[in-house]
């Protein structure tokens, strides 16, 4: 069993934090325990950092945004750790773990703590611990969460659902992108940031963020706030102080109305009921009576000799 000792992960000891994420991300029954001994150490800890949710269709530059916007926190003073999510492979089950190679530079400072976690399988590219892993890392003093996810999909909910920030980073190149992106995903946003506008693209840029605001105008998804967009290069840094000086405002009108803790209290209910739909069907999935009946239901169903409610009813019945 891995050593736990709190007060190293207090001090902010980058090995100690490694370890305990590793206790969490295990799949061993023999680590679930203390996983959630670590857990209730650390949450009175935790909650005191800004959590940022970074999404993005392939191509637009999400691994150079969060070095260019991680370095510049730092920079401000802040401790800034990065959860990115790699997506793995259906295949194989294998996972490419490169964002350390992708953010070299700010994998280098000690102010910085990436960890690169395989999606196996969750919804929307977002790890099922990553959760637990933000609390760990509130708890060791980092200021600002960034999760990085896999590319834009309806399942980013899964993402809104456990930051205080999302932004959703687009290529400079006008509405067909826009019509590509799902309606849900655009309600979701605080931000749609225009990246790459440098160069060549930076005019592209400047009319596409024109479109992009005539469209989130539109959208209002709480009393407070209207979605922004911008524009930003990642590559030359230009407009990456005004992303931040956008989350910080976003951030003090959230606490100004209320609505910070508000919002998170309905994140922790959601998520323990999300945690109960996944015991119950995991207690399912165990039972050996539900196993012995299961084949014999299936193959009834299948040949119209009984309702699925039936089958059902008399699966609910073996609890």
């Amino acid at each position: 069993m891995t050593t736990f000792n709190l007060e190293d992960l207090l001090s902010g000891n980058r090995r100690a934090l490694a370890k305990a994420i590793t206790v969490i991300e295990s799949s061993l029954d023999t680590h679930r325990e203390q996983a959630q001994a670590i857990l209730e150490e650390v949450l009175p800890h935790s909650g005191n950092s800004i959590r940022i949710g970074i999404t993005g269709v392939p191509g637009v530059g999400k691994s150079t945004f969060i070095e260019a916007f991680g370095l510049y926190l730092i920079g401000q003073g802040k401790r800034v750790a990065v959860l990115a999510v790699d997506p793995s492979s259906p295949i194989a089950g294998g996972s490419i773990l490169g964002d350390k190679t992708r953010m070299e530079e700010l994998s280098r400072r000690e102010e910085a703590f990436i960890r690169p976690t395989p999606a196996a399988g969750a919804l929307g590219g977002v790890a099922q611990k990553t959760r637990e892993t933000m609390l760990l890392c509130e708890a060791a003093g980092y200021d600002v969460i960034l999760v990085e996810t896999v590319g834009v999909g309806q399942s980013e909910y899964q993402v809104a659902g456990m930051v205080d920030f999302f932004m959703v980073l687009m290529l400079p190149g006008g509405g067909d992108e826009l019509q590509g992106i799902k309606k849900g995903i655009m309600e979701l946003a605080d931000a749609l940031v225009i990246n790459k506008a440098d160069g060549d693209s930076e005019k592209l840029a400047g009319m596409t963020k024109r479109q992009y605001s005539s469209a989130m105008s539109l959208l209002r998804h709480n009393s407070f706030w209207t979605p922004r967009v911008m524009t930003c290069s990642a590559l030359t840094s230009n407009n990456i102080d005004e992303v931040w000086n956008m989350v910080l405002e976003y951030y003090y009108e959230a606490l100004a109305c209320e609505a910070f803790n508000r919002k998170r209290n309905q994140q922790n209910l959601d998520w323990m009921g999300q945690l109960l739909n996944e015991m119950l069907l995991l207690k399912l999935s165990q039972n050996a009576k539900v196993k012995s009946m299961l084949p014999a239901l299936e193959q009834a169903v299948q040949k119209q000799e009984i309702t699925a409610f039936a089958a059902v009813r008399q699966i609910m019945d073996q609890l």
